[in-house]
């Protein structure tokens, strides 16, 4: 083929002839593999995996990577094995066409999780050799361009993918050309006919502003000259997909879209920058606001660049970037710039090098406590995609988030304890809520507590994935903990109840019974009788079975979970402080000197209810379901309770009514109100946290000698 001669011919330039010969055996292997297999669109299918490596030759690729992207498909559509690929080129280059191929081996329920577990694996091979993700990011590139031989369905479909997954992670890795492409295709392919109108409309731009942009170059050409600065002046074009964005994101019309065009300038070195930007200034009034400094402040993909925002000639805004050749370099290559630069050019790749390095390894660290494939996409989804702000730490330190990051956020970004045991912040020296949104620029302070432990309520507002998932994990542990401590006790009163000591059972006989629920743990048992996933009685009995001296029977038959237990002797005590594996009713609000019963919901635990709840009665609750509990002597915590009042209305009624409250010793937790008939009598419900029935009683008292009351009571539903 001619095709892999001039491959061959470009490798020259920066490899050697052990490398070349090495990247010529991969190619004379895949194209032996693939013999006999066509594209849709009926060329060869070798074509595919040449263009691929040629795209990341223009990258300057190592010889490993680009054997691997030669190899890239032979495991995935050929008879080809990890391990012959291995006997024949080494390990690295197995690894990466392992972590490129898809997972068509395993079989999953749905295309979603198929596709998010290729996702997670391919993520995390690239977490340990960014290779593998330059490899999957040509290869979309080239399936891209070639994407009209598909049919209709399957264009959307991975047109849609390539915009959601693959765009941003190119974004992220710095590949701003590859970026652009891959959403620009994306757009054709997902919206054919605006795509065609807008490029129409581009094009036709492109000549009336010829004139406009040629007399402003040459302007900017003359300035910097006189000023002494070498410089290069282009102008350049904004996307299809950027203007589609801009129409899209602003509500304008085409027309209405001024920064189509704009200039770049590309200067010596940085302190050149800075005076260029004077210059364009002198030249051109900037617009307020508009001004950005990612020179200083580099994105975290490593993108240095000053943007300025002028008004051009006859008004018309134009959008200038000036950046030294080296920031422009790594701004079009990004993570690839290692590759093509580190044999000539010796550019500053360090902060981005290390920046990438850094978001890699939260990858690995995500995926540890994900649940699975989809709840680990989710979470780098948001970390993938930001539209990026910076803060500073109290030492000066600048953190980018993504936009819309709260303090939680920069607390976890900062240190998994130091999110673990935030209480608040200081934004600006100002004390501020956990849940507070950071702006650009903001100086950050976090406070943290030694008790204090994250809040299930933090998943609602955090931006990024290493916040959500550390907070899932805890709480996760968290609800096992808590779980396994409650299961423990019910076990414990099943066991009495069949007269066993719970010292005899032995440590064999437990992992017996775990094995015998495929549970990993004793622990994993417990947290289960926690949830109501297993009922204690049924779990007491397979233990005792191996008991010494158990009065139950030891030849008794299994039981299944759905066996309903006898009548337990003995109550379960609480105290309050339970946590999340006991749960309170909200129908009823049970409070201390009430009678409860408490009822099993499969995997959320014991819900605890009055003995009269009207809500319970109805829902005709299985007796086996339900369980003995009471109120410890030395319960603690307040608890809540909602009284209702019927009133005649009058001014200040309700600061009378709340100070009555506060003088016993309660708090308001909620107040609502009711005017049935549109008169002066009204129903007033005040929720209230208390100790106990006899608080409750004293804050009933205080609450009647208010004047106007007409009656009080207890409200229950």
């Amino acid at each position: 083929m001619s095709e892999i001669a001039e491959f061959t011919r470009h490798l020259g330039h920066y490899l050697g002839r052990p490398d070349i010969t090495l990247v010529e055996n991969a190619f004379d292997f895949s194209e032996s593999a693939h013999r006999g297999q066509f594209r849709k669109s009926g060329e060869p299918y070798i074509t595919h995996p040449l263009a691929v490596a040629s795209i990341l030759s223009q990258w300057r690729l190592d010889a490993q990577g680009l054997a691997a992207a030669l190899l890239h498909d032979v495991m995935e559509d050929t008879s080809v094995t990890k391990t012959e690929i291995e006997s024949r080129f080494g390990r690295p280059v197995a690894d990466l066409v392992d972590g490129v191929s898809k997972l068509d081996q395993i079989a999953f329920d749905t295309r979603e999780e198929a596709q998010a577990e290729s996702f997670r694996k391919m993520l995390l091979a690239m977490a340990r050799d960014v290779r593998v993700i330059l490899i999957k990011l040509a290869d979309r590139l080239h399936n891209m361009r070639t994407l009209d031989a598909m049919a209709p369905t399957h264009r959307k479909r991975i047109a849609r993918e390539t915009l959601d997954i693959y765009a941003p992670i190119a974004n992220r890795l710095g590949l701003n050309a590859l970026y652009l492409e891959l959403q620009d295709l994306s757009f054709k392919h997902l919206n054919p006919m605006r795509h065609r109108i807008l490029a129409a409309a581009i094009k036709a731009a492109r000549g009336n502003r010829r004139d406009v942009m040629n007399r402003l170059i040459e302007t900017i050409r003359d300035g910097l000259a006189a000023a002494g600065i070498e410089a290069t002046v282009t102008g350049r074009e904004k996307s299809i997909y950027s203007v589609y964005e801009k129409m899209r994101g602003k509500r304008y019309t085409f027309s209405q879209v001024f920064d189509i065009y704009g200039v770049r300038v590309l200067c010596p070195d940085k302190p050149r920058c800075y005076e260029a930007l004077g210059v364009l200034h002198e030249l051109y009034k900037p617009i307020p606001g508009k001004f950005k400094d990612y020179v200083a402040i580099p994105k975290a993909n490593g993108y240095q660049s000053l943007h300025t925002t002028l008004f051009g000639p006859f008004g018309t805004p134009i959008e200038a970037q000036i950046r030294t050749h080296d920031m422009h370099r790594i701004a079009e290559t990004g993570v690839a710039a290692h590759w093509l630069y580190k044999s000539g050019d010796t550019i500053d790749l360090e902060e981005a090098q290390r920046e990438t390095h850094k978001w890699l390894q939260s990858l690995l660290e995500i995926q540890s406590e994900s649940r699975d494939s989809k709840e680990f996409l989710e979470h780098i989804k948001g970390d993938l995609f930001p539209e990026e702000i910076y803060v500073f730490t109290p030492k000066g330190r600048i953190m980018a988030l993504p936009r819309g990051a709260s303090a939680v956020d920069f607390a976890y970004a900062v240190h998994t304890d130091i999110g673990h045991h935030c209480v608040a912040a200081r934004i600006n020296y100002d004390l501020v809520p956990l849940r507070t949104e950071l702006k650009n620029g903001d100086h950050v302070e976090i406070l943290t507590a030694p008790t204090a432990r994250p809040n299930p309520s933090w998943l609602s507002f955090v931006a990024t994935g290493k916040a959500r998932s550390r907070i899932r994990h805890f709480l996760k542990g968290l609800h096992q903990k808590e779980s396994a401590s409650l299961g423990e006790r019910l076990l414990a009163q099943a066991l009495a109840t069949l007269k066993v000591d719970p010292e005899s059972i032995s440590w064999e006989r437990w992992e017996a019974v775990a094995k015998e629920y495929g549970a990993k743990s004793h622990l994993e048992v417990l947290a289960d009788i926690g949830l109501g996933k297993r009922l204690a009685f049924v779990v007491a009995q397979a233990l005792a079975r191996g008991a010494a001296g158990s009065a139950a029977g030891g030849g008794a038959r299994a039981e299944s979970d759905a066996a309903a237990p006898p009548v337990r002797q003995g109550a379960l005590s609480l105290r309050g402080v339970e946590g999340v594996a006991i749960q309170y009713a909200k129908c009823c609000r049970p409070i201390p000197g009430d009678a409860l019963v408490a009822q099993f919901r499969r995997g959320q635990g014991l819900t605890v209810h009055t003995r009269d709840c009207a809500a319970l009665k109805r829902q005709r609750v299985d007796p086996g379901e339900l369980v003995d509990v009471e109120w410890s002597p030395d319960v603690e915590g307040v608890f809540d309770a909602v009284v209702r009042l019927v009133v005649s209305d009058r001014r200040g009624l309700l600061a009378d009514l709340a100070t009555a409250i506060a003088d016993a010793g309660a708090n308001i937790d909620a107040v609502a109100m009711e005017r049935p008939d549109g008169g002066e009598v009204l129903a007033m419900f005040f929720g209230v946290q208390v100790k106990d029935r006899r608080h409750l009683a004293q804050v009933m008292r205080a609450m009647r000698r208010v004047p106007n009351v007409k009656r009080l009571g207890r409200a229950r539903t």
